[in-house]
Order: structure tokens, then sequence, then C-alpha cells
């Protein structure tokens, strides 16, 4: 098996080999690609020193089995033939190709069987806020039909890569200190703030993120279900979280939902009130699955559950679903 990691210097291409390391994947021979400056670099893996190769418009990808892509947008559309061309299975985390009716996108713990129908080559990674929630929503559509999904996103520093991470940390520092505050990676002042926007906004008032919300959300779990997002920028690090609100055909208990918790797929339940126990961004970082907590009636719709979640955007959000679709593909001997 031969794998490649293109964008392999960013937040997203360093977790996936952690991932990669983590799920014992099957590697023969793993290739790093990167921008000019990145090529050069050095990163261990599974006790070798793998030199990060610069991304060129040639036949690097030959023999490659599968292509982990995570450069943003304009990178996967620029390379994405050059990648597929010999036969490799492109996984792309931008959103490049996601609304492509020719291209699929797959949560595995939804809808793995999409992966298989891939006419260009491409998988496509939803966004990851939207990944995080329909592994849960999953859990109830099993139940009832879900109608309609409203959602508040508070989205940690992660989401917006490394460099903001540290970002974050740095304007900590400042703010304590007294010292002028760098505001480079944000709009605004994130440490003691609230941004809400996320990406741009379109015509309707909503930002991009909230329409990949709506619009991937049905993609994924082939529902006609509408989703109304507020997406929220938070001074957290890593781990995104996010307040839902769901409607559903016929009436689900809190406790049905909880129970179908506890028998999903990747998710878990921490759900204690009582005794304080509730998902919380801070202590869930590095964790695979999506948490969740707060399960309870909703007081404004009759078929109704509210609920809280919260899950690695790096990892679960990211590296981690588009290392088990390739394990998936690999499972039914779809690769090559």
């Amino acid at each position: 098996m031969k794998v490649a990691i293109v964008g392999a210097s960013g937040a997203v291409g360093q977790e996936f080999l952690r991932v990669l390391s983590e799920r014992e994947f099957p590697i023969d021979e793993l290739l790093l690609f990167g921008s000019k400056r990145s090529a050069g670099m050095k990163y261990s893996f599974r006790g070798k020193e793998i030199e990060v190769k610069e991304l060129q418009h040639n036949d690097d990808f030959k023999g490659v089995d599968i292509a982990f892509t995570s450069a943003g947008g304009g990178i996967s559309k620029e390379y994405a033939e050059t990648i597929t061309k010999y036969g490799a299975v492109m996984i792309d985390n931008s959103s490049a190709f996601r609304m492509d009716a020719d291209v699929p996108l797959v949560v595995p713990e939804c809808n793995a069987e999409d992966a298989l129908n891939r006419p260009r080559g491409i998988i496509a990674n939803p966004n990851c806020t939207t990944i995080m929630m329909v592994v849960a929503l999953q859990c109830l559509e099993q139940i009832s039909h879900i109608k309609r999904i409203r959602v508040a996103s508070y989205q940690a520093a992660s989401g917006a890569g490394a460099a903001a991470m540290a970002e974050l940390e740095q304007q900590y520092r400042e703010v304590l200190d007294n010292k002028p505050v760098t505001v480079e990676k944000f709009a605004y002042q994130l440490a003691y703030n609230l941004i809400p926007q996320i990406d741009v906004f379109t015509e309707n008032g909503y930002t991009k993120e909230e329409m990949k919300m709506y619009h991937e959300t049905q993609k994924i779990m082939h529902t006609d279900a509408k989703c109304s997002a507020t997406c929220v920028r938070v001074p957290s690090l890593r781990s995104h979280s996010e307040a839902i609100w769901v409607e559903t055909e016929e009436p689900v208990s809190p406790e049905q939902f909880a129970e179908a918790v506890k028998n999903g797929q990747g998710v878990q339940l921490m759900d204690d009130p009582a005794n304080k126990i509730y998902p919380m961004p801070l202590f869930l970082a590095g964790k695979d699955d999506i948490y969740v907590g707060r399960i309870r009636k909703d007081l404004a719709f009759e078929n109704g559950l509210s609920f809280w979640i919260v899950g690695d955007q790096i990892k679960k959000g990211a590296a981690l679903n588009a290392v088990q679709i390739a394990e998936y593909l690999i499972k039914v001997g779809n690769i090559k």
C-alpha cells in the first residue's frame, strides 16, 4: 500500500501522520508533499524520517493507492487530475468538490457505501462541524426521520489552522502582559471574545460555513431535512462544540435517543447532569469519538429533542474521518 499526504506540514497533515500511526494503517511506502516553502522538511513516521517533496505536475503519484489531501481548495482543484491520473483514490479534506454530483461526500458512520461510486477518483471529506453533527444525528434518524435541525456551533481556534491556534495563545499572553494584541488570523481579537462569523457571508445572511451544514447534511444523510445553523468562533484551543435542536416525525424520548447513542458508531454518551458530567472541549481533545450529552425534551417542539455534542475538529472532523474512509475501501476490497 502506497500512501501520500498532500499538505503534510499543516495541522491536518500532521494529524494524518498521528492517526495513520495510531491505527496501524497498512502502509508500505509513505510520500509527503507540500509547498515550495515546506519542501525539504522532514517528519518521523514509524521510526523513519520522510522528507517533504514539493507538489508538482509530474508523475510523483504513479503507483500511489490513496492520497489524503489537505492543502486548500485551490490546490485540490489544480492538482486533482495529477493526483488521480494513475488510479490513486484522492480523499480530499477541502471544500473544493463536496457538492459536486459526481464526487461522494462521506462520513463512514452514515454513508460509507457512497465511497464506492467515485467516477473522478475523488472522495470528499465533509466540513468538520457537519461531520460531528451527522454522526450524532444518524443515531436519531434510525429511530425516527428527522424533519428539521437547528444548530449553534462553538468552534475552537483549531478550525482555522495551526497558525490560528498559536495566535490565540499569543493573544492571551499579550492581554495578560498588557501589550498590544496581535490580530492576523481572525477578524477580531479572539482571546476573551466570541466572533459570530466563520467564513464569508452569503446573500441570505448566512455564512458559507453555515450553508455547508445545510447542504452537506442533506447529501450525506440522503435526507430532505433542513438545517439552520449559527457558527461562532470561541476562544478555546481545540475541539468544537455544538448545541443541536431537532424535530422528528415521530416522538422520541430522551431515553430512547440516549440508548441509540450508547449503541451507535463513533459516538459516546456522556450525560449525567446531576453529577455535572457532560462533554467539554478542554477534556476531549485527541479523542476519536463524538461525545453526546445534555439530552432533553425540547420545550418548543412537540416532537423535539435538544442535546450537546463535542468532538475533536482536527481528528474526527478531518484526518480521522478521511482515514476511516480509506479503511472502509480496503475492508471491502475497493482500492484499485
